[in-house]
This record gives C-alpha cells, sequence and structure tokens, in this order.
C-alpha cells in the first residue's frame, strides 16, 4: 500500500536525506561523475539545504510503501504554475506504478491550487527519465545550462505538463 506523507519534522528530513544518497550515488554517478554527486548532495540534498527549502515554501512528501520510505518528491507553488523540484524512488520500487501514483498525486495538488501546469528540470542525459516525463504528459520546452558551483554546470531540459 503506498501512501504519502509530508515531511515536518528532523526525522523525516534525516529520511530523505539518507534515501537521496542512496539514490543519487546509484543512479546519477555513471551520468555526471562522482564529484558532482557528492557536491549536489551537499548543496540540495543535505538536512540544512532540505530545511532550508523547505523553509522557503517548498514541500516535501514520503513515498512510503508498507512503512517503508520509497522514494519522496518536492513540489513549489508559483505564480502560475507548480515547480517539481524532486521526483525519486529507490531502486527497488521502480517498476512498479509508484511514479504514477506520485504523479497523480502532484496533479491533484497541482489543481487544489489552481494552478494549471506543473513543470521541472531533467538532466539532458537522463533519457530513461525524460521518456517517463513524456509518458506523463511533459514536453520540453527549454535547454538550459546552469552554473551550480565550484566548476559544475547542471545541463537540463526544463519539461511541462499543462493540465486541463
Amino acid at each position: 500500500m503506498i501512501y504519502f506523507k509530508e515531511a515536518v519534522n528532523k526525522e523525516d528530513i534525516r529520511e530523505i536525506s539518507k534515501l537521496a544518497r542512496k539514490i543519487f550515488e546509484e543512479y546519477f554517478t555513471p551520468m555526471i561523475g562522482f564529484e558532482q554527486v557528492d557536491y549536489m548532495l551537499k548543496k540540495f540534498q543535505s538536512e540544512e539545504a532540505l530545511s532550508k527549502q523547505i523553509r522557503d515554501g517548498c514541500k516535501y512528501f514520503m513515498v512510503l510503501e508498507d512503512n517503508k520510505l520509497a522514494g519522496y518528491f518536492a513540489i513549489k507553488p508559483e505564480e502560475n504554475r507548480l515547480f517539481l523540484s524532486k521526483f525519486y524512488l529507490d531502486k527497488e520500487y521502480r517498476g512498479l506504478g509508484i511514479a504514477r501514483k506520485m504523479m497523480e498525486e502532484i496533479i491533484k495538488f497541482s489543481q487544489s491550487q489552481a494552478l494549471p501546469a506543473i513543470y521541472l528540470t531533467v538532466n539532458k542525459k537522463n533519457e530513461r527519465t525524460i521518456n517517463i516525463y513524456k509518458k506523463f504528459g511533459f514536453e520540453i520546452i527549454k535547454s538550459v545550462e546552469t552554473d551550480i558551483g565550484q566548476g559544475f554546470f547542471m545541463d537540463d531540459y526544463i519539461m511541462e505538463k499543462k493540465l486541463s
């Protein structure tokens, strides 16, 4: 049974940060290298970074399967659309339809806030994930390179899904 729980305390944040390290090291190291993964984990996925993002209006949700943390996502309402900041599943839970349930929850949230679109950024080399987002109805709308410091760049597509 899948359910979602908003991360609201230090223990939730600690668990998400721990899972982020596991997922990033497994999934992204072959794509962007250990040094950039390690830097991004510290800058964007550490307990301190997650706490600051939550204070700045981002909402983190834990994805639980039989009370085990299977993944997480983070969303931030903006003026006219929802930013899907994070969308991650642990390797053992991929391919089970959980990502679809996560996306349904995100769409429901966006609609409840009367936001007509959802957008996200995705690494251009991450073809598997790009194809999943396309199946969910997202389209590539822009190509961006973002300097994240210490000589590292994120080479991403911005993808958007319009809601009816």
